[in-house]
């Protein structure tokens, strides 16, 4: 939909400044029906808005521009809506840092005054008083809808590179620059998509997606055929070495990396409906070698991420689910596994090799805990958290006399530590100024047991002493796939939600990681459902123990989340009173067919299997809508330029709901522009959480004392 980008800002500029107030019974745009039917596995499946999915259709532009202005003209009576954002400006004007890192001489962090769109990367010379920037996204453009998507510095320090993404698109273009004169190097990569870069000598390499026939960057067009490639400094990107490539397996992530101080080209392969993969290795000094295979699993992995003098280290999950860490003494020669952690009972969520050390961050019933050990996996030590939350970090070089991590919860403000490696201490290197005060408020973790009677753990974030009445507006929020957690962390975006003595109940769902490979194979194909169940005893729980009630009830979740929200209001529209689901996955039986979702058959499973057909088509949120259903008052997030989860999706979805449902609570559909799968910038991704947080309280009768 990118012809019309011009006439959607203008659009939206103007509708801004509207005051009309719909009526009750709100008119949306017409939307054409048409006979489309698939049978499979001798199911007749309907699509009757099958056309929504054509991007570049003017009709589909014409009517996402309608579809645009009801739901502006809707959201623009609510009173307290841009006091509300203006407060999210306040809350979350504070200055932050990233964790640094050195390379050859130089520390590099990146660092957000507080009001920046986009973070700047600056770097520090060693005996330098100053820290100078280096590259500032919000000169890219001047809507700040291009972004910095990553920065990788060569190994000896003497150049920078780094991705640009225009409009929140996952594609990117890759520019270099001499860090000794900050020039940019006339070396400009394309096509690239889910890869960054891995230096070696004179170049780097780096994955790529064939060139499509069309001279713009596709964002609906499957993504197939991935290659690693290698580019040389100095060389057009034609001129680009092919290091692999697989016609035969077009749906398969493929990329190749060095590690640090390492000897071996190390080579990946997943496939695109698998939950394991490939490692290969080769000398770098013979590139014509052939590759030697040294791991092989369709349903558990292996990353090499260390090289100890040609001993290969990494995680796997191989014969444990929790995770361990192993080496391979000889990679070229038997490529033997030997353990060097073993699996325990609680999740190994992070391994960092730094200082001679292994660091190990595990993760228990949500909650970090550090140990340190040797090279060889005996423990020596831990780091004491200053209390329950998340860490990251401690990655570094073996000399490295220091190092950096940080730690966040719910009411602690992200803060970045210094870790002293021969004293053991930690001092604090730099915390925020957030506008907070963390004595107001409370995170209390419960456990749910779920319809089969699983414990599943939920934070419930409030005001201090909130008195439980059952009158709390509460926004209920999850994910629950791709073995992704929900740990603890800061959000300055929740404080005013909160602070108007409102709830918001972060819930642990199976499919995530939080308790391992078992808990999100428990999540994943023909057990999806279980994450529903799991869901909605969540929303029951909030129920019973008189948090809130179903009139004051929301729930809200993006992308796999984004499907949580639309399977959970199908199945249990009684529990709540708005749903908000952004970027979500709602056609759960073509979700494949676009960019990269063929990789989600790993989680969700394929329809040409019967059984996982089936219970995809039972949960899908777009084929399970029914006519008189009193369905929440919905509304549908999704974003113009993201290509991930394409907006056909939302569109389908908003269609249907709104064909369906006969009642008078809104069904809108809000269509961010210039915005991907992830809000492109601060302004735009405070703009939804304003219109988010207006649309619940306002749907729920609820003001807020702005």
């Amino acid at each position: 939909m990118r012809s019309l980008e011009l006439k959607r800002t203008l659009l939206i500029a103007i509708l801004f400044g509207a005051t009309a107030v719909m009526s009750a019974q709100i008119s949306y745009p017409e939307t054409r029906r048409v006979h489309v039917a698939d049978t499979i596995h001798g199911t007749v499946v309907t699509d009757p808005f099958r056309w929504l999915e054509n991007d570049r259709d003017p009709e589909v532009e014409a009517w996402a521009i309608e579809q645009a202005k009801t739901t502006e003209l809707y959201l623009s009576k609510i009173p307290f809506r841009y006091k509300l954002l203006d407060r999210l400006h306040t809350v979350t004007n504070f200055e932050r840092y990233s964790a640094p890192w050195h390379r050859a001489g130089i520390t590099f962090f990146y660092k957000n005054t507080g009001a920046q769109n986009h973070a700047v990367l600056y770097m520090k010379r060693n005996g330098s008083a100053e820290p100078e920037v280096l590259l500032d996204p919000n000169t890219f453009s001047e809507d700040g809808t291009v972004g910095l998507s990553f920065a990788s510095e060569s190994t000896d320090g003497k150049y920078l590179a780094f991705g640009k993404t225009e409009g929140g698109s996952d594609w990117n273009d890759i520019f270099i620059m001499d860090l000794s004169t900050k020039q940019i190097l006339p070396d400009v990569i394309k096509w690239v998509k889910n890869s960054g870069v891995s230096w070696y000598e004179g170049g780097f390499y780096y994955s790529r997606y064939k060139v499509s026939d069309d001279s713009e960057k596709s964002l609906t067009e499957k993504n197939s055929y991935q290659s690693v490639m290698y580019h040389t400094l100095g060389t057009t990107q034609d001129k680009d070495q092919l290091i692999f490539s697989d016609p035969e397996h077009p749906e398969q992530f493929v990329g190749c990396y060095v590690l640090d101080r390492s000897k071996y080209l190390i080579r990946y392969v997943r496939q695109g409906a698998s939950d394991g993969n490939e490692i290969f290795v080769r000398p770098l000094s013979e590139p014509s070698a052939p590759w030697k295979k040294i791991f092989s699993s369709t349903s558990t992995s292996f990353y090499p991420s260390f090289d100890d003098n040609g001993v290969l280290y990494g995680t796997s999950t191989d014969d444990a689910p929790n995770g361990k860490v192993v080496r391979i003494n000889d990679p070229l020669g038997t490529a033997a596994f030997e353990t060097v952690v073993a699996e325990r009972e609680t999740v190994l969520d992070g391994v960092s090799f730094a200082s001679g050390r292994i660091f190990l961050t595990w993760m228990k019933h949500v909650r970090h805990e550090v140990e340190i050990a040797d090279m060889k996996g005996k423990i020596i030590g831990t780091i004491q958290l200053p209390g329950l939350g998340t860490v990251s970090g401690f990655g570094g070089e073996p000399e490295d006399t220091s190092l950096f991590y940080t730690f966040t919860s719910y009411t602690y403000p992200t803060t970045i530590f210094e870790y002293t490696v021969a004293t053991g201490a930690s001092s604090v290197w730099q915390k925020v100024d957030a506008k907070f005060d963390p004595e107001q408020f409370a995170a209390e973790q419960v456990f749910v047991t779920s319809k089969d009677g699983t414990r599943v753990p939920m934070f419930v974030l409030s005001l201090k002493g909130l008195p439980k009445t059952g009158t709390a507006p509460t926004v209920l929020y999850g994910y629950g796939g791709f073995n992704v957690s929900l740990n603890p962390s800061f959000n300055a975006n929740l404080i005013p939600w909160l602070e108007q003595g409102g709830v918001v109940a972060i819930a642990n769902l199976r499919g995530g990681g939080e308790y391992g490979e078992a808990w999100h194979k428990a999540g994943m194909r023909t057990q999806k459902q279980n994450v529903f169940d799991d869901a909605i005893s969540c929303a029951e729980w909030l129920i019973e123990h008189t948090i809130t009630q179903p009139s004051l009830l929301a729930i809200n979740g993006g992308s796999n989340g984004g499907l949580l929200v639309g399977a959970v209001v199908n199945q249990r529209p009684d529990l709540f009173r708005v749903a908000v689901p952004e970027v979500g996955v709602m056609d759960m039986l073509r979700f494949q067919l676009f960019t990269i979702g063929w990789n989600w058959q790993a989680d969700y499973g394929e329809i040409t299997n019967q059984d996982e057909f089936r219970a995809l088509y039972a949960y899908s949120p777009y084929h399970q809508l029914r006519e008189t259903v009193n369905y929440p008052s919905t509304m549908i997030m999704t974003a113009d330029h993201d290509d991930r989860v394409v907006p056909a999706h939302s569109f389908k979805y908003a269609a249907m709901l709104q064909h369906v449902y006969k009642g008078d609570r809104p069904m809108l559909l809000r269509v961010q522009i210039k915005s991907g799968h992830g809000a492109v910038n601060r302004d735009k991704q405070l703009e939804g959480v304003a219109d988010k947080y207006s649309f619940m309280w306002y749907e729920m009768g609820v003001t807020p004392s702005y």
